[in-house]
């Protein structure tokens, strides 16, 4: 069984809902357990004659999550009933959400704060380099879409604008 065989049959088990699958045959071994919505874990074996096989871990590609994320997001403020005139800046990458530098500095912006183009409105950290994502747009900020240090995808929604 190859990797991307291996690749697919986890698609397909994030996609059926199960939390849990066990697959042996006299060549392979494979244990595959999810934990909530988090990227499944992998565990195979090769069967060896006379010793006990031992266990390779796997690290498969991370799986994309329903698009339930922006839905279960905890939301900073409500937004006013007429969103349709709001600018929406979305995430550049996939990586991990952060409002601020470290803890202890304040967030960049605040719901009510006014931002231009080109100012620092969070962080996203992606495979250990810290990315500055700088407002595409001059307006208040209106609504934060993602709570701090949560994972997002590309061109996931992080935050509601409204243009000056």
């Amino acid at each position: 069984m190859s990797t991307q065989d291996i690749q697919q049959l986890i698609d397909f088990i994030s996609q059926s809902g199960l939390d849990e699958v066990n697959i042996e045959t006299t060549d392979l071994k494979i244990s595959v357990k999810r934990y909530g919505s988090g990227v499944p874990v992998v565990a195979a074996a090769a069967p060896a004659p006379a010793a006990p096989a031992p266990v390779a871990a796997l690290q498969p590609q991370p799986v994309a999550a329903p698009a339930q994320t922006a839905a279960a997001a905890p939301t900073v403020a409500a937004p006013k009933a007429d969103s349709s005139n709001y600018v929406t800046i979305k995430s550049p990458m996939i990586g991990t959400f952060y409002r601020s530098s470290n803890p202890e500095t304040p967030s960049f912006v605040e719901v009510g704060d006014t931002v231009s183009e080109g100012k620092v409105v969070c962080i996203i950290e992606a495979m250990k380099l810290f990315n500055e994502i700088e407002s595409e747009v001059s307006g208040r900020i209106v609504k934060v879409l993602v709570e701090n240090a949560t994972p997002v995808e590309y061109d996931q929604p992080l935050f509601l604008v409204e243009p000056i």
